[in-house]
């Protein structure tokens, strides 16, 4: 009878430990993080907004970091599980050793406005200026090099100074008060410069100039232990721009990008048509966007032209979800052209 009383206290003690874990387990959020503040981070605000994670299963935070490299080193040290980000980070972090992936693309080439301050005409008149971005080494650094390329630019050659400002929004600010001459912007802040008499040398969107950027990315590790978590992820996030880019939920998606952005209605609208015209229907990597990465990076980082296409991206869960028909199912349940 004691061995029986002690067997039944082992057994429900060994119950209650599982359950207890499975508790602390289910309890924890999957930090979903992302480094721009932009309207194309829209599919990850709205399914926060509309219980798109809860939907499909997913416990989940979203949170800002600022600069892309921050956010690829808290992904190193296991603090974020996924991230949102530009693939500039990722390439130069994957290039010393990290084992990121590229799980999807969802803006595949540079979208910003090149506008500069009053007084500068051409694009040789920025030679000896001072070109403000984000971070150096992040998505915004490298739209702005793609730019200066664009127009025969070299920024050591014609002794471009290129410093590290802050976001978006600091960056318009830099340049209405003169502190920098020339950025790359969003059309929700180059627009109301361009109002304001401040030049547009570029708008960029119409070259088709490929990059990485909006990217889904996760840890290799994480990836093989949990597929069915970030493939639920990556649902929520494919409904969540559906979502956003539905005319028929364009009024809750300006509201979304009022809340998270902190801009006006007007500005909102703005925002608006740079998420349409910026998000790819089918959110596929482009191996285009990495090479051109990589090609620009290796010119300060030559361990970079190591990072290939096809060992960066892992869309093997995108063509499954795309296979099965689950993202042409969400672009017509939302009425996306």
């Amino acid at each position: 009878m004691s061995g029986l009383i002690l067997a039944v206290v082992l057994v429900f003690g060994f119950m209650t430990a599982q359950q207890s874990a499975f508790a602390a387990a289910a309890g924890k959020k999957l930090v979903i993080a992302y480094a721009a503040m932009n309207a194309r981070v829209c599919p990850l605000w709205a399914p926060r907004e509309r219980g798109f994670f809860t939907k499909y299963g997913i416990e989940a935070e979203t949170l800002f970091v600022r600069g892309a490299p921050t956010l690829v080193s808290a992904m190193a040290s296991n603090e974020i599980e996924i991230g949102y980000t530009g693939g500039t980070a990722v390439i130069g972090a994957v290039a010393s050793g990290a084992d990121l992936k590229v799980l999807s693309a969802l803006t595949n080439r540079i979208t910003y406005d090149l506008v500069v301050r009053p007084g500068i005409k051409t694009p040789e008149d920025l030679r000896g200026k001072i070109f403000g971005v984000q971070s150096i080494g992040g998505t915004v650094w490298m739209g702005a090099i793609l730019a200066l390329e664009h127009l025969g630019l070299d920024p050591e050659r014609d002794k471009i100074r290129i410093i590290a400002a802050g976001d978006q929004t600091v960056l318009a600010q830099a340049l209405a008060s003169g502190t920098i001459d020339a950025t790359v912007l969003d059309g929700v802040q180059s627009r109301p410069l361009h109002a304001k008499g401040f030049p547009i040398l570029a708008e960029l969107d119409k070259t088709k100039l490929p990059i990485l950027s909006s990217s889904i990315v996760a840890r290799e590790p994480y990836i093989q232990k949990n597929p069915q978590v970030v493939e639920n992820v990556m649902r929520a996030v494919i409904e969540g721009a559906a979502f956003c880019l539905s005319p028929l939920q364009k009024p809750t998606t300006l509201k979304i990008l009022q809340k998270y952005l902190r801009i006006t209605e007007k500005d909102a609208e703005e925002g608006y048509k740079d998420m349409v015209t910026g998000l790819d229907r089918k959110p596929y990597a482009a191996p285009a966007g990495v090479t051109n990465v990589v090609r620009l990076m290796k010119r300060t980082n030559p361990k970079v032209e190591n990072v290939k296409p096809e060992t960066l991206i892992d869309d093997r869960i995108l063509k499954k979800l795309d296979q099965s028909g689950f993202i042409d199912e969400m672009l017509t349940k939302y009425g996306v052209k």
